[in-house]
């Protein structure tokens, strides 16, 4: 997969499927369902790491992650975030952006209004995609964007320019249907959508929360199993067993040959 096939997927109105993903067992289940992009998000900071918010996760965790998820793709988009503050200057993310590449990424991700930043990484043959709407590094509270016309026309706006510059193609988050579609519509770079309506060109979701991994759930997101609840009863009935001395059992043993355990026996 490659940037040219998701333009082409857009343009036969195909919808693409993307996936967060930040380790290498949960790559190879994403390339098992055949999702389109695997993208190694920053979210990993909070979803996995435990942080507070994006701003604590850094350059080294994102390399790190990217080197797990990596081993596990093999036919899928491999995009990756350019982390906060890692390309305040053109030339800062385009280090960055080289570094990451270097270790297997076919695009980063970059978030808010740097059609400079863009357009460098673009000069250089470097896949950029935009991310307008809510942006995690630079928004605090967690609602929805561009809930007015004003607000709407100015994400248009940024879009245009994003596109102009070079942009491979574009998230959109937490804005209202009618302004993912009119976006969608009116850029010829394909859109992807979490929590912006149903006409973007595909979708992206954050993997615990389509996969239920924590309690807190999301009205953007579908929760398509109930791995915390399913983990929690796991353990649970380990602990059980162990401390009920029935793990492990006798399927779970092995034990020596006969003339091995008389040898054993005869030298203590």
């Amino acid at each position: 997969m490659d940037a040219n096939t998701l333009q082409e997927m857009k343009r036969r109105g195909e919808k693409i499927v993307v996936l967060t993903c930040y380790d290498f067992p949960t790559a190879t289940w994403e390339e098992a369902a055949a999702v389109d992009v695997i993208f190694v998000g920053d979210s990993v900071g909070t979803n996995v790491l435990g942080y507070e918010s994006e701003h604590e996760v850094t350059m080294d965790d994102m390399i790190h992650h990217l080197k797990a998820v990596k081993r596990g793709v093999r036919k899928a988009y491999l995009l990756v975030d350019l982390p906060y503050q890692s390309y305040e200057t053109p030339a800062q993310g385009l280090e960055n952006a080289l570094r990451l590449r270097s270790l297997g990424a076919q695009g980063v991700k970059v978030e808010g209004m740097v059609p400079d930043v863009v357009g460098m990484l673009n000069k250089r043959g470097i896949d950029v995609w935009g991310h307008l709407g809510l942006n995690p590094q630079l928004h605090d509270k967690k609602r929805y964007q561009a809930r007015t016309a004003a607000g709407a026309r100015s994400l248009m706006a940024d879009a245009r320019s994003l596109e102009a510059a070079g942009a491979r193609a574009l998230v959109l988050e937490l804005v209202p249907e009618e302004v993912g579609r009119a976006v969608s519509e009116q850029l010829s770079i394909p859109t992807i959508g979490i929590g912006a309506g149903r006409y973007t060109d595909g979708q992206v979701l954050v993997v615990p929360d389509l996969l239920g991994v924590e309690e807190a759930a999301f009205g953007h997101a579908a929760r398509y199993s109930e791995t915390r609840q399913n983990a929690i009863a796991a353990i649970s009935r380990y602990a059980r067993e162990v401390r009920e001395g029935d793990f492990p059992s006798a399927e779970q043993v092995r034990h020596l040959d006969e003339e091995q355990l008389r040898s054993f026996e005869q030298s203590g």
